[in-house]
């Protein structure tokens, strides 16, 4: 380690209690971010690859029925879902009115909870990193008055203050602050991030849905 390193390193091992608790949660805070991140990172990414492939493979023509037969089999998310949710709705309309539909606003209610539903899923945990972000700084600032103060109440045991008894408890203090920030910047730029990509996974749902709807509708009485 270098000597920077073992700089922090004994400041940290040096710091009050009260200090150390302040900075083990921020550090607990980080790891548990950064964990959010890389998984909520891969989902939203599958969540677009598939919902793009399933669209070219949806309007290359294919069959719808033999479609809903394939994808009714496996267990699936996102756009297949809402899919599957639509055309069984639609089908067992169809097949309880002896094959004439004359409204599908129960297909639509259905697809429009199996959106709901998906747009849950990619959403879940955001909040946690939303709550990182919002409350580290302000955990870190905790630390840094507790430290402040404790330094200067040890001065009141002394005759004569000098730099070098102040000095190592302010340190441990502006490094609660740092550690603070560290774990939030991270947490509040892929916060937002997320959070616009789920916007726009959740436009492409939508428009899926509405074009299925309107394929639906058009199949109404054949």
């Amino acid at each position: 380690m270098n000597e920077s390193g073992n700089f922090y390193l004994e400041i940290l091992m040096s710091a009050s209690m009260p200090v150390k608790v302040v900075m083990l949660i921020l550090i607990l805070a980080s790891v548990w971010s950064w964990l959010i991140i890389f998984a909520k990172g891969r989902v939203l990414s599958s969540a677009q690859n598939t919902g793009k492939k399933f669209e070219e493979h949806f309007w290359s023509g294919v069959d719808l029925n033999r479609l809903y037969e394939k994808l009714a089999k496996e267990n699936n998310t996102g756009m297949e879902r809402i899919f599957v949710s639509g055309f069984k709705e639609f089908t067992r309309l169809k097949t309880s009115s002896g094959g004439m539909v004359s409204s599908i606003d129960g297909v639509d209610r259905s697809m429009r909870v199996a959106l709901s539903r998906e747009v849950e899923k990619l959403e879940s945990q955001l909040p946690i990193l939303a709550t990182i972000g919002s409350t580290s700084p302000y955990i870190g600032l905790f630390g840094t008055v507790i430290g402040i103060m404790l330094s200067f109440h040890a001065l009141s045991d002394v005759t004569q203050a000098t730099i070098a008894l102040v000095a190592p408890g302010i340190s441990e203090a502006l490094i609660a602050t740092a550690m603070g920030l560290f774990a939030a910047i991270p947490a509040v730029i892929f916060y937002n991030r997320f959070s616009d990509k789920v916007e726009r996974i959740y436009a492409q749902y939508d428009a899926f849905k509405e074009e299925f709807s309107a394929i639906l509708h058009r199949q109404i009485g054949q």
